[in-house]
């Protein structure tokens, strides 16, 4: 493995036209195709959250991907981050969209 390769484990939420326009299944797409686990799930309040784990560069990926790309119809505002931390182990078996 490339140096800083190490686990993190980061949480998200990104906001603007982001429910009703298959951000989800993007999402764990792009999350799959990263080799990386987690989830993704519509909050009440019109915005998709979720928790991403794996290696940093390409959790950064994901991160880019959820800040500029996003599905093809998704208007996104604002992506942010919290709770990054470092992870011994992986605590999810796979990427799930949560109901």
């Amino acid at each position: 493995m490339a140096e800083g390769e190490g686990l993190v484990s980061v949480d998200y939420e990104v906001s603007g036209k982001v429910q009703g326009v298959f951000f989800r299944k993007y999402t764990q797409g792009e999350a799959k195709r990263l080799g990386l686990v987690g989830w993704v799930q519509n909050t009440s309040h019109g915005t998709v959250q979720g928790q991403i784990q794996g290696p940093t560069a390409r959790v950064r990926e994901l991160q880019e991907w959820l800040r500029k790309v996003g599905s093809p119809q998704s208007r996104i505002s604002r992506a942010e981050f919290s709770n990054e931390k470092k992870i011994a182990a992986l605590e999810h078996k796979d990427f799930q969209i949560l109901k």
